[in-house]
């Protein structure tokens, strides 16, 4: 029999919703009924989350100057905090937990105005804007990365770590085995729309300026946008080598696990995955961030030394042309990055947020859920 349902709300990119699902894994183990509240996008990460049941409510973001648009937003918003209210009446959750994006506002905003106990988890060492609109709201604030001590809520505020997904944990099984000369080299390569878009370009550029003999080591994984599909395959088929080019990845915990070098963005899923498994990575943190959250979600792991952080202005095809060839050339050195990436990882984070969210569930103050030395 169900200990009660816990509401898990996330805007439907991965970076909110991976870290949900890895959550949900947990409750469901310790006997929780799990639902999930997102929107439409969210569908392709569907399939493996753990929901007794998924909804969508309506939500919009407010990020116009346009009075005709804002106007629509708030209307919007609106519509989707009286669904929330609905839902939550009807399912009667125990706690609302949101993960952050739009889609989170309506009903954690519902739900602290119905008294229903609500925390939110922040997964960037900035927080972003949905949960800075709601921090003030809420009984908890769980951080991957923020401080506990530092921020706006100190007082509310626990270090859990970013939860990873059980594929991750799987991946995390794999050790790390360097390429050796003549060995193949497998290079994953992955960040978002905006990531894809600019490493399709500068991608295919540095492996054609690699000697014959590395372009035939390297066995790449790629993710694309659909529009760029058919350059950068023919791309690799000019160069013939081996390639996995698609547009999403079901399976990118399992094939980061058997990389010897990543090359991604520093969204906070990202790199506390990388860290968890423990691979070598090249960060490009995304540039045009409003709070510039992944350098200092970068900047974090970097401190380790399992990663190293190159901003896109100045990562040419030539500056990684040469990088991939330290990199397929110097194994030890790569082998050394991938154990300062593990011991920065947190493979119990999504533990510890279930005992919080247990914790807030129960209606128990969180100086005391702080003092517990969680």
């Amino acid at each position: 029999m169900s200990k009660g349902i816990i509401l898990l709300a996330a805007g439907g990119t991965g970076g909110h919703v991976f870290p949900a699902e890895a959550l949900a894994h947990k409750l469901k183990e310790r006997g929780y009924s799990v639902h999930l509240v997102t929107d439409s996008r969210a569908e392709r990460y569907a399939g493996k989350f753990p929901a007794d049941e998924i909804h969508v409510v309506p939500s919009a973001t407010i990020g116009s100057k346009n009075p005709v648009k804002v106007a629509r937003s708030l209307w919007t918003l609106w519509t989707g905090i009286r669904a929330a209210r609905k839902l939550i009446r009807t399912i009667k959750p125990l706690c609302v937990v949101g993960f952050g994006g739009y889609p989170t506002v309506p009903p954690l905003l519902a739900a602290t105005r119905m008294g229903v106990p609500a925390m939110i988890h922040e997964q960037n060492a900035v927080m972003g804007r949905a949960n800075k609109a709601l921090a003030a709201r809420v009984q908890a604030i769980a951080g991957g990365f923020l401080p506990e001590n530092g921020g706006a809520f100190p007082e509310k505020t626990v270090t859990t770590g970013n939860p990873v997904r059980p594929a991750v944990i799987e991946a995390a099984k794999q050790p790390y085995v360097p390429s050796v000369p003549d060995d193949p080299f497998n290079l994953v390569v992955f960040g978002g729309s905006q990531g894809a878009q600019y490493f399709s370009k500068a991608v295919p550029t540095a492996i054609s300026l690699l000697e014959e003999p590395l372009r035939k080591r390297l066995r790449i994984t790629q993710q694309v946008r659909p529009e760029d599909m058919e350059t950068v395959n023919s791309c690799t088929r000019k160069l013939e080598m081996g390639a996995d080019i698609a547009p999403f990845f079901s399976d990118m915990a399992e094939r980061i696990g058997a990389a010897h070098l990543v090359l991604c963005r520093s969204g906070a899923s990202t790199v506390s995955e990388l860290a968890v498994i423990g691979r070598p990575a090249i960060l490009v943190p995304y540039p045009y961030a409003l709070d510039h959250d992944q350098a200092a979600n970068a900047a974090a792991l970097a401190a380790t030394g399992g990663v190293k952080v190159i901003p896109q202005a100045e990562l040419t095809p030539e500056k990684l042309s040469t990088i991939l060839r330290g990199a397929m050339t110097m194994p030890e050195k790569l082998a050394k990055m991938a154990a300062a990436a593990r011991q920065a990882g947190k493979p119990d984070a999504a533990s510890l947020l279930a005992d919080m969210v247990e914790a807030i569930a129960a209606k128990r103050s969180i100086q005391d859920f702080k003092g517990a030395g969680v």
